[in-house]
């Protein structure tokens, strides 16, 4: 009997097999189930997101951390995630988003009402005010209790606390605060809307109702420049000022926004260029184009907020070599405010390739920065090749900064530009120069080349003033090759002066060579270079971080420019 009971028990060897292959087949599967599950929700929040977004008056901006402590304003509960209004800073739960809609009323562009006004009430949000703020009737500080309390003004900034919070307060006329110079107010629009609408157009009577300082801004940013900060500077713009005047142009092109200067006072407008030095000409084509349309008196001057890589004319004009976020939105339109206007050349680039006379191809640049053709050249051509390629591992500017020192380091071992000497001729103002055994040249209209580099600062035998932005000549300097263009930027070595001149003229023999154009690179064959005065664009400089160095140099330029009007 007892045999037979053994031999009918199964082995517990098998039984432990298949628990073993149950249990792990779970600890596969059940993550993967619950992930899938996880992700469907998502898309499926996302989407009807998306659809509230779209039809709301808002600018829905969602995040899954607000970066501070944060209340809704609907159902005044404490949120970790939720979305954002970019105009109006406007914070909500997820699950209030439509009530938020019908709640608050977002900032208005423009008035519609029949009757324009010539002022406007606070536009009162209660939440969420900024740290370390304020309120203006006590002076006390704001935003201290940790529950959804005290209020702010989306147009002049004012933070009041709940218990200033009087009856005048709520029927008080905004004042626009400290940046009313620069902001487009709702009724400016309206009235000229009204205007158009009667056919009587007198913006220079409508313009000196509001003062001789008022001078507003029109923010451009383009958003796929340097780390990503320009669709943060957006929404930090737009809670600043009207939101009509924040243009990002990944959407829209330069031309169309710049139409809004045609609506504002004569020669009063001005033009924040968030971006890289690219994008700096791309708007300064756009203001010539403006010219082309008789649109002189609409003209705007230009400040640049550098989010590229290089960013040679942002540091040219005091603006700094790159931006990370290090200065809040609020100063950096205090910045614009201060600046003084500047005139900066601007110059035509020929190319004509060689070849029989009706089958030339003629290539028309402008430039602002400078034009070369070399090794540097050659750099930036390899740069770009790469980042067509892979555009998502380029948007650091560091690690662009270590993509060129890995091309230069490259040619310093191949050295494809050697003997330039033996396959260009260079005139400067029709006479011919006779050139050292280079391997690059470069024609200067500002002091910075390279991403930062002022040239004749290094350990050289003479030292030379910095090329002049609006002096209308051009500085012509040459490198040995990459490594020299290396211990330039290091400022342990000078390049090699050529000369200055009103015309260059860069013939290209019998050889294909990298140029460049204000860092657009390509690869050029036999040719004739020829670079002329084209025209001056209206620029802004911000002095106010300048140092012993910049002053002394800005005097020595005054000294060179003034003996070389003298010599004329």
């Amino acid at each position: 009997g007892m045999e037979r009971e053994e031999n009918s028990s199964p082995p517990t060897g098998v039984f432990a097999e298949w628990s073993l292959a149950f249990w792990t087949l779970c600890s596969v599967i059940l993550p993967v189930l619950i992930t899938l599950w996880c992700s469907i929700q998502r898309s499926r929040r996302q989407v009807l997101r998306q659809d509230i977004f779209h039809k709301s008056k808002h600018d829905w901006h969602y995040t899954d951390l607000f970066g501070q402590p944060t209340y809704c304003c609907v159902c005044a509960q404490h949120i970790l995630q939720g979305a954002f209004c970019n105009c109006c800073g406007l914070c909500v739960n997820e699950e209030c988003l439509k009530k938020a809609d019908k709640l608050f009323l977002c900032k208005e562009i423009m008035m519609r009402s029949d009757e324009v006004p010539t002022s406007m009430a606070h536009r009162w949000i209660r939440g969420n005010v900024p740290l370390c703020s304020y309120c203006v009737i006590c002076k006390q500080q704001c935003g201290t209790q940790p529950k959804l309390c005290d209020y702010r003004c989306v147009w002049c900034q004012h933070i009041v606390h709940d218990e200033c919070m009087q009856n005048s307060l709520k029927s008080e006329k905004c004042s626009f605060g400290e940046f009313r110079n620069l902001i487009v107010p709702p009724y400016y629009l309206s009235t000229i809307n009204q205007m158009r609408k009667d056919k009587r157009i007198d913006y220079g009577k409508l313009a000196s109702s509001y003062g001789k300082h008022w001078t507003p801004i029109i923010i451009l940013a383009n958003t796929r420049s340097g780390n990503n900060m320009g669709e943060t500077l957006l929404g930090e713009f737009k809670i600043l000022l009207n939101p009509v005047q924040v243009f990002d142009l990944s959407k829209i092109s330069p031309s169309k926004a710049l139409q809004l200067c045609t609506l504002l006072p004569y020669n009063s407008a001005r033009v924040l260029v968030c971006g890289g030095d690219g994008t700096v000409g791309w708007v300064l084509d756009a203001i010539d184009e403006m010219k082309i349309k008789r649109q002189e008196r609409h003209i705007p001057q230009v400040a640049i907020l550098p989010l590229g890589t290089g960013n040679d004319l942002s540091n040219t004009l005091g603006w700094g070599a790159g931006y990370a976020g290090e200065v809040p939105a609020e100063q950096i339109l205090r910045n614009v405010m201060e600046a003084d206007g500047i005139k900066l050349d601007r110059w035509k680039v020929q190319i004509i390739n060689k070849g029989y006379y009706n089958l030339r191809k003629l290539k028309v640049f402008t430039m602002n920065n400078y034009f070369s053709i070399g090794p540097d050249a050659l750099m930036a051509l390899n740069f770009h090749a790469h980042r067509e390629k892979t555009p998502s591992l380029f948007s650091s500017r560091i690690i662009n900064k270590a993509v060129y020192f890995f091309y230069g380091t490259k040619d310093c071992l191949v050295q494809e530009c050697k003997d330039l000497n033996k396959k260009v001729e260079l005139e400067l103002d029709g006479e011919r120069i006779e050139l050292p055994n280079l391997e690059g040249i470069i024609v200067l209209n500002i002091g910075y080349w390279g991403g930062g580099c002022r040239l004749w600062e290094g350990m050289g035998d003479e030292t030379y003033p910095l090329a002049r932005y609006d002096d209308g000549l051009l500085e012509v300097a040459g490198v040995y090759g990459s490594f020299h263009c290396a211990q330039i930027q290091v400022k342990l070595a000078n390049p090699v002066r050529l000369g200055r001149a009103h015309t260059v003229r860069l013939i290209l023999k019998n050889s294909k060579m990298p140029m460049q154009v204000d860092g657009e690179p390509w690869a050029q064959g036999p040719c004739t270079v020829t670079i002329t005065h084209k025209t001056h664009a209206l620029m802004l400089y911000h002095s106010g971080e300048q140092t012993d160095d910049d002053v002394s140099s800005m005097s020595e330029q005054e000294h060179t420019r003034e003996q070389t009007d003298e010599d004329v």
